[in-house]
C-alpha cells in the first residue's frame, strides 16, 4: 500500500486504521515561524468529533490531538510535524459477527480480493475515520493557506435530496449548526430525513459545497497537475465521495457556450465564475 501520502510542496501522510491505538497525519513543507498550538488544530476536530449528537455516529471519541514533532515555544519550526489522535472508543467486539460478511457499501470485498486480508473490525485503514487525520491535517494546512491571505469555508448543501439555498445563506452560521448547513428551513428537513432514514435502518446521502477566497491567478501545472485535477483526486479519495464539481460542473453540459463562458473585464476582472475559478486547470483569480 503506497498511497497514503499527497502533495508535493505541502505534502500530508496520513496513518492508522479505525480500531488501532490512533490515527495521525505527519506534514512536510510548513514552514517556519507560524504560530501553532494544539487548541488550534482541536477547534476543527471538535466540529468533526463523532457522538455529539443522534444526527452524527454514535462513537464517543475525544479526538484529542497531540502535537508529536515540528512545534518548538508555540511556532513552527520548519520540520515535519507530527499529528496523533488516540482511539478511546474502538469497540471491536460489535463487528465479530461481520468477520465473514462483506458490507455493501464497504470496501471489505475488495480490500480482501487486493490484499488477500482485511481488517474486519469496523474496516480498517479504509474506514471513514481515516478523515480525522485530514481534518488535523486540514486545520494546519489553512493556516498555511490564511497567512496567503487564501480563505477556505464550507457547507452543507443537500442532504436526501433535501437542497439548501446557499446563494442567500449566511455561510458563517453552518459552523454552529449540527448539520453545517445554513439555510435554518432546509436543515429543519435535513434533520428530519436522516432521523425517518434511521428509524427505518437506513441513510441518506449528500453534498456538500466548499468555497476558497483570495486565491491567486496562475496555481496548477498542466496537464497532469492541474489544479482542478488535484482537488478531485484528493476529494475524490474519501471513501463516501463519488462525485466532484468544479463551478457549475455537470450543469455545464446542459447549456450553451453563449451562457456559460465566463465574461471577463480587462485585466482579468471575470464578471461570472461558471468555470468555479480555474481555467485550463489553472486558477484565474
Amino acid at each position: 500500500m503506497s498511497s497514503n501520502s499527497f502533495g508535493t510542496l505541502f505534502r500530508v501522510t496520513t496513518f492508522g486504521e479505525s480500531h488501532g491505538p490512533g490515527l495521525g497525519a505527519v506534514m512536510d513543507g510548513v514552514p517556519a515561524g507560524l504560530s501553532l498550538s494544539e487548541e488550534h488544530i482541536q477547534k476543527d476536530l471538535d466540529l468533526r468529533r463523532p457522538g455529539r449528537s443522534s444526527l452524527h455516529s454514535q462513537r464517543a471519541e475525544p479526538d484529542k490531538v497531540k502535537i508529536l514533532s515540528g512545534v518548538y515555544d508555540g511556532l513552527t519550526t520548519g520540520a515535519p510535524i507530527a499529528l496523533l489522535i488516540e482511539n478511546q472508543d474502538a469497540r471491536s467486539d460489535d463487528y465479530k459477527s461481520l468477520q465473514d460478511i462483506f458490507r455493501p457499501g464497504h470496501a471489505d470485498y475488495c480490500w480482501q480480493e487486493k490484499f488477500g486480508l482485511r481488517d474486519w473490525r469496523g474496516g480498517g485503514r479504509s474506514s471513514g475515520r481515516e478523515t480525522v487525520a485530514r481534518v488535523a491535517a486540514g486545520a494546519l494546512a489553512r493556516l498555511v493557506l490564511e497567512a496567503a491571505n487564501i480563505k477556505v469555508t464550507g457547507i452543507v448543501s443537500e442532504i436526501g435530496g433535501i437542497k439548501a439555498d446557499t446563494g442567500s445563506s449566511d455561510w458563517s452560521q453552518a459552523r454552529e449548526h449540527p448539520l453545517r448547513c445554513p439555510d435554518e428551513q432546509a436543515a429543519a428537513e435535513m434533520k428530519a430525513a436522516i432521523e425517518t432514514a434511521q428509524k427505518n435502518g437506513d441513510s441518506v446521502g449528500g453534498v456538500i459545497e466548499v468555497r476558497a477566497s483570495g486565491v491567486p491567478a496562475g496555481l496548477g501545472e498542466p496537464v497532469f497537475d492541474k489544479l482542478d485535477a488535484r482537488l478531485g483526486a484528493a476529494i475524490l479519495s474519501i471513501g463516501a465521495v463519488k462525485g466532484v464539481e468544479i463551478g457549475d460542473g455537470f450543469a455545464l453540459a446542459r447549456t450553451k457556450g453563449s451562457s456559460s463562458n465566463d465574461l471577463m473585464d480587462p485585466p482579468g476582472n471575470f464578471r461570472t465564475n461558471h468555470a468555479g475559478g480555474i481555467l485550463g486547470g489553472i486558477s484565474n483569480g
